[in-house]
């Protein structure tokens, strides 16, 4: 696998289906995902621009910032019985150059701050992104 990127940070090879998707996604998002929505829109996190459920490859991913290849999923639920399927997903991700950084709702919902400093304290420390072989 090469790999063949756009200017926009997208894996090419995204399907029409894959936007359409994403723009469904994007109007129903989990309350997990609307509160870190909240935090990382507008460049609030260290001024970096993140997207919300971004066509990466075969994947939608829940934020993605292009510009330092950072991917950050919230994991509910559906999350505990899909643990191989999200390992591979994020072993795609991690050969195309992106630092995947999973959470789940609760962490999310119930240690915000938490979450937030964790995500400042990576894009802070750019050796800290670089994806593990």
């Amino acid at each position: 696998m090469d790999r063949r990127e756009t200017t926009s940070g997208r894996i090419r090879g995204i399907r029409r289906t894959s936007d359409d998707m994403a723009r469904v996604l994007r109007q129903r998002m989990t309350p997990a995902e609307e509160r870190l929505w909240h935090s990382l829109r507008g460049r609030h996190v260290a001024s970096l621009k993140f997207r919300r459920q971004h066509p990466l490859g075969p994947y939608i991913v829940d934020f993605c910032c292009p510009e330092i290849r950072l991917v950050i999923e919230i994991d509910g639920e559906v999350h505990e019985t899909q643990r191989e399927y999200d390992a591979g997903r994020t072993e795609t991700l991690q050969h195309f150059g992106y630092t995947v950084l999973r959470f789940t709702n609760d962490d999310v919902l119930h240690r915000h701050e938490e979450v937030l400093d964790t995500i400042l304290n990576l894009v802070s420390q750019p050796e800290e992104r670089q994806p593990k072989p």
